[in-house]
């Protein structure tokens, strides 16, 4: 009787024991049970992120399935699913696997398009970052009427973007545009802006750093203004020139927000569909189609209506941005950067 009682005994602290060991430092709790606890504590933020999640995945998440699916067949305007009058036709499209990515791959007309998006991008946000850069620290110096030069610069910024496009267009206008009438004015023979295959890259490209200097300006704006202005000081005492100030101080402070606003206007850029669209509609011919703009004409301009075609454009889009980030991320944490 006593050796049982004792063996009960040494049974309970054992278990007792490995209770503790689970409850301390020892083997964590199941995950039923941590995710239960997480709900449990806090159930109020679950409840508030619940809707966004519920309505993001009903907005994006569907058409992104259904356009991975369509980018798999063969579906056009003759085969989808269509009314003619009371008939119901029904969708006749086929499974095709990746052909639609390898005819893609493969082919010149999304290779060509590609290189000219990746200058396009490039030189967007290249240009941008500069004008930028140069503004912001511009305006963070203590200079007469610097509220109304902000104002003025970020103007082009509250305009809608489709505003701003039309007013360019009727300046580039060749014959009644006011950049030729100034050209004109001077002796200088009109230029072609919008019909000259050359002229019009570089007029989208105008654009499109005109409407995006603002943010890049206020975001390095920002940057500048977090780092202490005792740096400059001690850096000024030792005798540091301006570009050596610059260099050292203003480039290493400004890179947390830099690196955030170049992934972000590399993404706007390489998407930038209403500056192409308005402006030239891709042309002359297709010398300024990037692949968001090649990708709207095969579903709404050409006959018959390929979406097969865009929607394996549209992924191939998104999986090219998504290589940009993990590779953007995986060298800045390269370089020691927390991001």
């Amino acid at each position: 009787m006593a050796v049982h009682t004792s063996q009960s005994v040494v049974k309970a602290a054992g278990g007792n024991t490995a209770r503790g060991r689970s409850r301390g430092t020892g083997t964590p709790p199941p995950a039923p049970g941590r995710i239960r606890r997480g709900l449990s504590t806090h159930w109020y933020a679950w409840t508030m992120v619940a809707p966004v999640v519920v309505v993001i995945s009903v907005i994006i998440g569907y058409p992104l399935l259904r356009g991975i699916y369509l980018s798999m067949t063969d579906a056009d305007e003759r085969n989808v699913a269509r009314s003619i009058g009371v008939n119901e036709l029904p969708a006749t499209y086929e499974f095709v696997g990746v052909d639609n990515y390898v005819d893609a791959l493969t082919g010149s007309q999304f290779l060509g398009t590609l290189g000219w998006t990746l200058v396009w991008t490039v030189a967007c946000v290249s240009i941008t970052f500069a004008f930028g850069m140069a503004l912001a620290n511009l305006l963070n110096r203590r200079i007469a009427g610097r509220s109304a030069y902000r104002m003025a610069l970020i103007l082009p910024w509250a305009i809608p973007g489709f505003v701003s496009v039309f007013a360019w267009r009727f300046l580039y206008n060749e014959e009644r545009g006011l950049l030729n009438k100034i050209l004109g004015g001077a002796g200088f023979d009109a230029v072609p802006w919008l019909n000259d295959p050359t002229m019009a890259k570089f007029a989208v490209i105008a654009v499109n750093v005109w409407l995006g200097i603002p943010f890049m300006m206020v975001a390095l704006l920002g940057g500048l203004q977090s780092i202490p202005s005792e740096q400059y000081e001690a850096a000024e005492m030792d005798g540091a020139t301006a570009w050596q100030r610059f260099r050292h101080i203003t480039l290493p402070g400004l890179r947390p927000v830099s690196t955030t606003v170049v992934l972000l206007s590399t993404i706007w850029t390489f998407n930038m569909f209403p500056v192409i669209f308005l402006l030239t509609r891709g042309g002359p011919g297709e010398a300024t189609q990037i692949l968001v703009t090649q990708a709207y004409k095969f579903s709404f301009e050409i006959s018959p209506r390929d979406y097969a075609q865009s929607s394996t454009w549209g992924v191939l889009i998104l999986v090219l941005l998504m290589l940009f980030a993990v590779i953007y991320r995986r060298v800045l944490r390269s370089q020691g950067d927390n991001w």
